[in-house]
């Protein structure tokens, strides 16, 4: 693989282009951002914070690192890869927007292949999930950073992927290339079902699959990952339940329930939807 630096970055106070010196970024307006020594660049203003630690927790972050590493959601990675990778420009640009602890940027930096000339870069607005991606592998850029405002140039990207995120669909079109692709990857509506029963007293009608494309897009195509997933012992289960919503909407009550199993066979139910920007109107 060739993962090279990635260049885009604009100063979130003023948009300016941003230029690495050193152990820091600087825009021609003087802002300066610092490289902390794990290896990632806070860019998010505090003025653009709801709350002074945003996103996922500490706790929440070292559950994903786990789950991830046990291979369990290893078929999404791959069928994200290839989406990826399918029509690539020689040189390219990605940014996982969301990135959490940088398992998707890992497991598509190992599949870039030696003639492929990748930069990338991960973003999350939690502080402790964008160190824990840096303290793993420096060959991206990590950034602290919200999707309402990325701190990227605009029309640099041939690839953003959101995965299990908030899309911010008018900041995605405004930073891909013409033609540039998103990829987003969403739950279906059966996806986790075994412990969402568990966990909740009723489960609420699942909405109907979003069929239009987002402004600024139209759809290429979408792929179903659907296939059972067996969970062993209380670890794993606390694992996946702490990394998703459901660890704060369920009860009391249903949190004792799931952390009182040692195994459990969940399905895996993912749409990954594939859009291209488009010319607006």
């Amino acid at each position: 693989m060739s993962i090279i630096p990635f260049s885009a970055l604009a100063c979130p106070l003023d948009g300016n282009p941003l230029r690495r010196e050193g152990a820091a970024w600087r825009c021609a307006a003087g802002h300066n951002f610092d490289v902390a020594s794990q290896g990632y660049t806070h860019l998010l203003p505090v003025q653009n914070k709801r709350s002074r630690d945003p996103g996922d927790s500490k706790a929440m972050v070292a559950a994903r690192r786990r789950f991830l590493d046990s291979g369990a959601y290893l078929p999404v990675a791959r069928a994200l890869n290839q989406a990826v990778l399918a029509n690539l420009p020689a040189a390219a640009s990605c940014l996982d927007a969301g990135c959490g602890e940088g398992y998707y940027l890992r497991q598509l930096a190992a599949a870039t292949g030696p003639e492929q000339e990748l930069a990338l870069l991960g973003l999350d607005i939690s502080k402790w999930a964008v160190q824990a991606a840096a303290k793993r592998d420096r060959q991206p850029a990590w950034v602290v950073g919200s999707n309402a405002n990325l701190p990227v140039l605009p029309a640099t990207l041939d690839r953003l992927l959101c995965v299990f995120g908030f899309p911010a669909y008018s900041e995605f079109a405004r930073v891909l290339k013409p033609g540039g692709q998103l990829l987003q990857v969403d739950a279906g509506p059966d996806h986790l079902r075994e412990l969402r029963e568990i966990i909740y007293p009723i489960l609420k009608p699942e909405r109907g699959a979003e069929r239009s494309a987002p402004a600024g897009f139209r759809h290429l195509y979408g792929e179903t990952i659907h296939y059972p997933l067996e969970l062993q012992g209380g670890g794993a289960i606390a694992d996946l339940l702490a990394m998703t919503p459901h660890l704060h909407r369920a009860s009391a009550a249903g949190r004792e329930k799931a952390a009182a199993l040692a195994q459990l066979t969940v399905t895996v139910d993912v749409r990954l939807r594939v859009f291209e920007t488009c010319a607006a109107g």
